[in-house]
């Protein structure tokens, strides 16, 4: 069977040519040719890009690559100009005192004058910029002339431009054709699945949802499952939005549906076709093969490409890194696990680079660190070359543990000018060795989603429906913390329970197999009463009273039987499961700064992250105290009042992203 393509195509494609379908005649006609989103601005957020640019010196250079969707052309960057705190003592400017250049390929596509206001606003123009294979590059310069007697050269106040933005002109072309369906930016997609879906259709809704996070990545794009009512027609699609709907029938089919607007994308087939096109959506090898007028889908390599036990930075995504300063620069490297596709740890990082010799008015010593805590030195070499191994203490690793190296300078660098600065480079031929982790290191919700890899049994009951918007929230989730693809499955909970693969298992209303024990867990002989991961000093497990009523929702890590295991379940109210999956997947840094081995979302109250020791350890005798707030103790804040070795971390309401 063949596909006929238009264009290179984009990753569901992929995922379709393997199921051996003609696409219908609808794909080659232009189908839903209508236009939206007339001069849309996105913040670089949006994009997938940090919204905050930073210029260190006299003359500070960025690079930046924007996606353009289909139709639409970048006409600015529109921003809030944070000033050095030395060009700010000297507002109003009058003259100018320094401008912004934008640059494509060696030419001038703009300059603007900096602003004469600290936070003012500027709008840098970006009309005639080249677009290709939908993205625009562009480098933007600074050149800042500081008042006298000032200077500002030691990097050390930079110039910023926040909130950084991007004006384009024309409309959003919507799709035509199968390869066109997921444009460079998207902000949503949306899955129809029928009010009670085949395990196939469950199967696929996930894989989907994991391959499309995968595939943009930083771009904040939502993936959500919803219900297909019957025939109605489904609702309009906004601009930047696309529909996808999956239904398991004995003819497949991939087609565009809709005259007006955005049309939706039709998937049907038997179970086999939608595993096998879910099951490449995590793959990037078949994209090759759809980049002709016909394809035949070959061989699929399944699940993702892991490191090896050492391997370089550049080979995980970080080229060389380099740092300039009058005297104290300083990088930054990620040693992230999902990186390695496996838990890890003995970790040794082999520092290879070099950095400019210290003049003979300096002193220093490079000084490696690790969330603060220097884990080696030395003193600065006269040749100015770096050849050193350093471990990182598995007490010290995170899912992604930021080591930085640093050169700790002193000395009198005399007056502005009077100084050369010093260059720092690290290698992207360094390397990174580890060894496998299990248990992993750390455990709880920082093991996840590497303890995942490279595949993750997910079982749900027979609620398929409220199940699978609960797996695909979860699978979001975790893959916007993974630098690779997840390889999930759908199966019954009760086979990935007894799984020996590391699983997610779904029981939204309670927990009722006592072959796992969950660090917070309501005990079946008290309904009011919830045990406790940990013991007290005579070894006896903790048992904590509930209000009467209380109803909460939890997410919860288990390392068992040699894998690691989350359990999303309630105590009687699956609704509080899905309020603390909206509540994390409504900022996807609400993941990231999970730690511990439960978080628990109480009716009407904040989420609780909880960390028990092993019940191995000791724990202090149990002392008993009165208090009226029975909440807190439903959902372990007690135990941080009554217990010194239950660590509850809460989520303070001031802290940002919560």
């Amino acid at each position: 069977m063949t596909l006929r393509v238009r264009r290179p195509a984009s990753l569901i494609l992929a995922a379709f040519i393997a199921m051996g379908v003609t696409t219908p005649s609808a794909l080659a006609d232009p189908v839903g040719s209508g236009q939206v989103a007339a001069d849309p601005t996105l913040g670089l957020r949006d994009l997938g890009v940090d919204p905050t640019l930073s210029f260190y010196g006299l003359e500070g250079t960025q690079s930046l690559v924007i996606p353009v969707p289909q139709g639409v052309a970048p006409a600015a960057l529109t921003a809030s100009v944070e000033l050095p705190f030395t060009l700010r003592r000297e507002l109003p400017f009058d003259p100018p005192v320094g401008s912004f250049t934008v640059l494509q390929n060696g030419r001038t596509i703009s300059r603007v004058d900096l602003p004469g206001a600290d936070n003012g606003p500027i709008r840098l123009p970006l009309t005639g910029a080249e677009v290709r294979d939908n993205a625009v590059a562009v480098s933007i310069r600074t050149n800042l002339l500081p008042p006298e007697g000032y200077c500002i050269a030691d990097g050390s106040t930079p110039l910023r431009l926040n909130g950084v933005a991007v004006e384009f002109t024309g409309t959003e072309r919507a799709p035509a054709t199968v390869a066109d369906f997921l444009p460079p930016v998207l902000q949503r997609l949306t899955i129809f699945l029928p009010a009670r879906p085949t395990r196939a259709e469950s199967d696929a809704a996930v894989r989907l949802t994991a391959g499309v996070v995968a595939h943009y990545g930083a771009q904040p794009t939502a993936v959500s499952v919803a219900r297909l009512d019957g025939d109605a027609p489904l609702p309009q699609a906004q601009p930047f939005e696309r529909q996808l709907i999956i239904r398991e029938s004995a003819t497949p089919t991939v087609e565009l549906e809709g005259t007006s607007g955005v049309p939706a994308l039709l998937i049907t087939g038997p179970g086999d076709d939608l595993l096998n096109q879910a099951r490449l959506m995590s793959s990037g090898n078949p994209l090759r093969l759809a980049l002709g007028s016909k394809a035949v889908a070959g061989p699929v390599q399944d699940g993702p490409q892991l490191a090896a036990d050492q391997t370089a930075l550049r080979d995980i995504g970080q080229p060389e890194r380099h740092a300039t300063a009058l005297a104290n620069p300083h990088v930054n490297i990620d040693v992230d696990q999902t990186r390695f596709g496996r838990a890890a740890h003995d970790v040794r990082v082999h520092l290879q680079g070099f950095y400019t010799p210290l003049p003979s008015n300096l002193s220093g010593q490079l000084v490696v660190s690790v969330n603060g805590e220097t884990i080696d030195r030395w003193p600065a070499d006269p040749n100015g070359a770096i050849d050193r191994a350093v471990a990182i203490p598995d007490r010290l690793l995170q899912r992604n543990t930021h080591l930085e190296v640093a050169i700790d300078a002193a000395g009198r660098t005399g007056g502005c000018g009077e100084s050369q600065p010093v260059t720092l480079t690290i290698d992207g031929d360094t390397t990174i060795s580890s060894t496998v982790a299990s248990p992993p290191v750390p455990r709880g919700f920082q093991s996840i989603p590497q303890a995942f890899m490279p595949k993750v049994e997910i079982g749900i009951t027979d609620d398929a429906f409220a199940d699978t918007v609960r797996a695909a929230k979860i699978v979001a989730g975790l893959q916007r913390l993974s630098a690779l693809p997840l390889d999930p499955s759908v199966t019954s909970l009760e086979e990935a329970a007894t799984s020996p693969n590391s699983a997610i298992l779904i029981s939204a209303n309670a927990w009722k197999d006592d072959q796992l024990t969950l660090p917070v867990a309501v005990s079946k002989d008290a309904k009011d009463a919830v045990r406790l991961g940990a013991q007290d000093g005579s070894g006896k497990p903790l048992s904590l009273t509930l209000d009467p009523g209380l109803r909460f929702g939890s997410l919860q890590t288990v390392y068992t039987g040699g894998r690691t295991v989350l359990v999303a379940t309630s105590n009687g109210s699956a609704a509080q499961l899905d309020v603390l999956l909206d509540w994390l997947n409504a900022d996807p840094k609400r993941w990231d700064r999970l730690k511990g081995t439960a978080v628990i979302a109480p009716q009407d109250q904040e989420p609780v992250t909880v960390t028990a020791e092993p019940p191995s350890q000791p724990k202090p005798q149990l002392q008993q105290r009165n208090s009226g707030n029975y909440w807190l103790i439903g959902v372990g804040v007690a135990a941080v009042l009554l217990v010194g070795s239950s660590v509850i971390y809460l989520r303070s309401r001031n802290e940002p992203g919560t």
